[in-house]
């Protein structure tokens, strides 16, 4: 069963934002590990920035170039 376009966006959209947040809570989990380690201090990393709405949908373009290409 095929997807209409709207469905197929949606779901691009969903899968860019699930791929950029998880990208997000592992940089965030690896920062929160050296600090609980003392291998850095909280005021020494830089934390991630979680993703904004733009970021989303350039991945959601970026995912959408790929289904397009044969």
């Amino acid at each position: 069963m095929s997807s209409t376009p709207y469905e197929l966006r949606a779901s691009l959209l969903k899968q860019a934002e699930e791929i950029l947040m998880q990208r997000y809570h592992s940089a965030l989990e690896a920062v929160r590990w050296k600090i609980e380690r003392n291998l850095v201090g909280p005021g020494d990393v830089v934390f991630p920035e979680c993703p904004t709405t733009d970021d989303i949908v350039k991945e959601a373009e970026r995912l959408y170039q790929f289904v397009q290409t044969k």
